[in-house]
């Protein structure tokens, strides 16, 4: 069994993907072509994805019993002890929120006192 989800790609690619796979939701193909030809779909989703981001999941002879690749996606296959996890890209740290954040210009008193407290 072979998954390709794509994203944000042409839909020519999507229309070449029809002629081997199945799309059973936008973006979502599924079937079961050789591993030779599962091969070839991934190396022209590659070359063709353009701007978007691509995933290929498949069946294999392994613990998990399937494996997976991306493409152009910030989240990484990794490798754990013979298991394949996906890792996340550590979110940017933020500046420390104030306590109580300043109300915009233009609100009346009364309305400040209610949304922020009476400070």
């Amino acid at each position: 069994m072979t998954v390709i989800v794509l994203t944000n790609c042409p839909a020519g690619l999507r229309g070449f993907l029809t002629r081997w796979l199945l799309e059973i939701s936008a973006g979502v193909f599924v079937g079961n072509p050789s591993a030779r030809i599962r091969d070839v779909l991934w190396e022209e989703v590659k070359q063709y994805a353009g701007q978007g981001r691509a995933l290929l999941a498949y069946t294999t002879n392994n613990e998990q019993g399937f494996t997976f690749r991306t493409h152009d996606h910030a989240w990484r296959p990794t490798d754990h002890e013979g298991v394949t996890l996906i890792q996340r890209p550590n979110p940017q740290p933020s500046t420390p929120a104030t306590a109580h954040p300043s109300p915009p210009a233009g609100w009346s008193k009364a309305s400040k006192r209610r949304r922020f407290g009476r400070g």
